[in-house]
């Protein structure tokens, strides 16, 4: 038998402050540290830090590093790293550790309390597994049932049947699902044909889901999850540089649309007033459709087959918000041209209002439809959406404003 809950004890100090030194580090970075350390501090080191991450810095480092570390390491330890690394990226099965804790239904609770006895100075026990002789999960039994239990009783009688278990293949976000009314320390992790594979603390499980939604605003605008504020200055800028080029490529695509009209904005240069404004304003709505549409992923809540009613909804909202936002800004427009005794005041006003009621509406498609594409491709629905977004809504804004007035105003 062994302990259930991957949880160690309190790692010493000198293994939580190389365990908080590796967190903070990209993931290559990271692995260059604990290369360098003794294999026992390594191997504590990792044993301190999410699963998810440990098997992140073990896939960085070289064949020859990771044999050492899987030597210093417990025989059960090495063994689930190495089943773990059988499973994709953001998979509940990179998250396992091992279900030390395993039984016999039929061994009583006096032989499981003795067996747990060694074990326990090691490691926290939260649960004792019952598998049978292929390693299916049968049961589990609770440390307040070993407890209470009489010394005679068979792990059969009290173990809970049927216990709840996640699948290695499911996503993090799959599972978030799944486990959100159910606030287990641990969860117990079986395959296709019920075998335990491993165990998952909740602490564990909810830790990456806050990585991953923390990450996700930076996402949009090109921050690479990797990236903290203890990365190195030359690492920030390979890891930035590349997206902020993307959006100069597509800045230039906003710009095109300027130099288009550029008859039109030479004959009526009050237009250059409102251009930010529309972009402005435009730019913000795109941002709260991508915004909603992204939790909506991450949640689960965009289902499959709904994501044209979710554009539908976006066009809407951004029609309706266009119509206010429109209405004023065309009454401004209208003031400011009267203020300079414009021919035009009244046509200019009716530019600017439908510009920003049509530049609103295309915000809010492209705010949708954008991350739905991104998850349809494969993609993460997050990366640098914003800049696509923010460019669909420049080209939107400027082009309605320049066009309409070059058709509308003679």
């Amino acid at each position: 038998m062994s302990t259930s809950t991957t949880s160690y004890p309190p790692a010493a100090a000198s293994e939580q402050a190389a365990a908080n030194q590796i967190k903070a580090l990209p993931t290559a970075e990271a692995a260059a540290v604990v290369e360098r350390m003794p294999p026992a501090r390594a191997v504590e080191a990792l044993l301190s830090v999410n699963p998810a991450l440990a098997l992140s810095i073990l896939a960085e480092m070289d064949r020859g590093s990771r044999r050492l570390l899987a030597a210093s390491a417990p025989s059960e330890v090495s063994a689930q790293w190495k089943r773990n690394m059988r499973y994709a990226k953001g998979s509940i099965g990179q998250l396992m550790e091992p279900a030390f804790a395993t039984a016999d239904r039929e061994w009583t609770v006096e032989q499981a309390v003795e067996a747990l006895r060694p074990l326990v100075r090691s490691a926290f026990v939260t649960y004792v597994y019952v598998v049978d002789a292929a390693g299916r999960l049968e049961g589990l039994v609770t440390m307040r049932d070993l407890l209470f239990g009489e010394a005679a009783a068979p792990l059969e009688a009290l173990m809970l049947r049927e216990p709840f278990t996640l699948r290695p293949e499911l996503t993090v976000s799959q599972a978030m699902r799944l486990t959100v009314n159910r606030h287990y320390p641990q969860y117990p992790v079986c395959d296709d044909e019920g075998r335990l594979v491993g165990v998952v603390r909740g602490a564990a499980l909810f830790e990456l889901e806050a990585f991953e939604i923390t990450a996700q605003p930076g996402a949009m605008v090109g921050v690479e999850k990797e990236e903290r504020v203890a990365t190195p200055l030359a690492q920030s800028f390979r890891f930035r540089n590349p997206w902020l080029l993307v959006n100069l490529v597509t800045a230039f695509a906003a710009g095109g649309v300027v130099a288009l009209f550029q008859g039109t904005v030479d004959r009526l240069v009050i237009l250059a007033t409102f251009l930010p404004v529309l972009a402005g304003q435009s730019g913000n709505t795109g941002c709260q459709a991508l915004a909603v549409t992204v939790r909506g992923i991450t949640l689960g809540d965009v289902k499959a087959g709904r994501g044209l009613q979710l554009v539908a909804k976006e066009a809407l909202l951004g029609f309706a918000n266009g119509t206010v936002t429109g209405f004023l800004c065309g009454l401004a427009m209208y003031l400011l041209a009267l203020s300079q005794s414009s021919p035009h005041a009244l046509a200019l006003g009716l530019v600017v209002c439908l510009a920003m009621i049509g530049s609103c509406a295309v915000s809010g498609i492209s705010g949708a439809l954008v991350p739905l594409v991104l998850k349809r491709l494969g993609a993460d629905p997050a990366t640098a959406s914003s800049i696509v977004v923010t460019t669909a809504t420049d080209v939107a804004s400027m082009g309605l404003l320049l066009g309409l007035a070059s058709v509308l105003v003679r």
